[in-house]
C-alpha cells in the first residue's frame, strides 16, 4: 500500500506547493497591474510596476517626476546637455540625475536604449513613427502618443493621464492635473480682461528676421487660451494641420491682435530689442499701444515644456506681464 500511496502523496504535495506559490504571487502582486494603454499605434500592456523607465519624449520626464517615478534616462531637448532636469522639476528629481540621451529628432539610438535595459519606454512626446515604435517595442513595452492629436499636439492633461496609467499611478495623475487646472482657473478668474481677446503667439529666428506663430493645437498657445485668449481663425487656417507656421512679411498684419506675445527670444537674433526696432513690428497698433509681451528665457523654457510641473512656474512669471500689457479696467490708471 505504501508504494501505491507515495506517488499520490507526491502529486498532492506538488499541487499544494504550486497553489501556495501562485497564492503568494497573487498576494504580493501590484493591484494596479497589469495595465493596457491605448495609443497611436495600437495598445501596450505593462504587466508589472516598471522599475527602469526610459523617457524619450522631449518633455515626458516631467510627468514621471510629478508622479514620483524617476526615469533612469531622459532625452535632451535643449539647454544643459549634461542635465536635462529643468528648475521646476528639481525638487521632484532630488539628487538623482538621470542619464541624458542626446538623440536628434528622427535619429533614435536604439543601441543606447537597449543597453539601459529598460522595462518601459515612454515616448508620448517623441513624435515617433510606426517603424520607430516597432523597433522600440522589440526592446521594451513602449507607450506612444494618442492618435487623437497631431504629433506633439497632445494636451498636457492627456499626456499626464497616459503616463500615469502606464506607471500605475492614475489617481496621482488626476490629483496633479486638478492642482494645475485650479491654478489656471484662478488666474483666469482674476483677470476677466483676458476673456475673448485675440492673441498671436509669435517667434522670430534667423538673419532674415523670419517670423512665425503657434496655433491652439500647440501647448504653448494653449497656455494663453486657457487664460481666456483666443487664437484668430485666420492664423489657424494658415497653419492647417500643423501646430505652427511661418508668416510672410506681407501678412505680418495678422500679428496686430489684442495681444502679441513673443517666445523663443534666445533664438531671435538681437533679442527683443531687435524685434521692437523692426519696422514690420513697430508699425503695428499692438506695438504702438504697448500690448506686446516678450517672455523671458526662464519662463519661456517652462512654457516650451508646457507640463504638469512647468505650468505653475510659467504662470508665476508670465501672468503679471500680461496684466501690465492688458490691465483690468479698474487698473488703467498709472500709480
Amino acid at each position: 500500500m505504501t508504494k501505491r500511496i507515495t506517488p499520490v502523496i507526491l502529486v498532492l504535495f506538488f499541487v499544494l506547493a504550486a497553489f501556495s506559490t501562485v497564492a503568494a504571487q497573487e498576494a504580493t502582486a501590484d493591484p494596479d497591474f497589469p495595465v493596457t494603454v491605448e495609443h497611436k499605434y495600437g495598445s501596450t500592456t505593462i504587466t508589472q510596476a516598471p522599475e527602469r523607465v526610459v523617457s524619450i519624449g522631449y518633455t515626458d520626464q516631467d510627468a514621471l517626476f510629478a508622479l514620483g517615478v524617476t526615469p533612469i534616462a531622459i532625452r535632451y531637448w535643449y539647454g544643459d546637455e549634461t542635465n536635462a532636469v529643468f528648475p521646476w522639476a528639481q525638487d521632484e528629481a532630488g539628487d538623482t540625475i538621470p542619464e541624458v540621451l542626446n538623440m536628434a529628432y528622427g535619429s533614435l539610438n536604439y543601441e543606447a536604449i537597449l543597453a539601459l535595459q529598460p522595462d518601459l519606454i515612454i515616448a508620448v512626446g517623441a513624435g515617433i513613427t510606426q517603424e520607430e515604435y516597432d523597433l522600440l517595442s522589440a526592446i521594451a513595452p513602449t507607450v506612444a502618443q494618442s492618435g487623437d492629436y497631431i504629433n506633439f499636439g497632445m494636451p498636457w492633461q492627456e499626456i499626464t493621464r497616459m503616463i500615469g496609467a502606464a506607471v500605475g499611478k492614475s489617481d496621482e495623475a488626476e490629483a496633479a492635473i486638478e492642482n494645475v487646472e485650479t491654478l489656471i482657473a484662478e488666474a483666469r478668474e482674476a483677470n476677466p480682461q483676458f476673456e475673448g481677446q485675440t492673441i498671436a503667439i509669435g517667434y522670430n529666428y534667423g538673419e532674415a528676421r523670419t517670423y512665425g506663430f503657434y496655433t491652439d493645437q500647440d501647448s504653448r498657445a494653449r497656455f494663453f487660451t486657457n487664460l481666456g485668449f483666443v487664437v484668430p481663425e485666420e492664423l489657424k487656417e494658415i497653419a492647417g494641420e500643423f501646430f505652427y507656421a511661418d508668416l510672410s512679411a506681407e501678412r505680418i498684419d495678422l500679428f496686430d491682435q489684442d495681444m502679441l506675445v513673443f517666445l523663443g527670444l534666445q533664438f531671435a537674433q538681437g533679442g527683443s530689442e531687435a524685434i521692437e526696432a523692426d519696422p514690420l513690428i513697430s508699425q503695428l497698433q499692438v506695438a504702438q499701444d504697448g500690448r506686446i509681451v516678450f517672455v523671458p528665457t526662464e519662463y519661456d523654457d517652462a512654457l516650451q515644456f508646457g507640463t504638469v510641473l512647468s505650468l505653475e512656474y510659467a504662470l508665476e512669471g508670465i501672468v503679471p506681464a500680461l496684466q501690465v500689457a492688458l490691465p483690468a479696467p479698474e487698473a488703467t490708471e498709472t500709480p
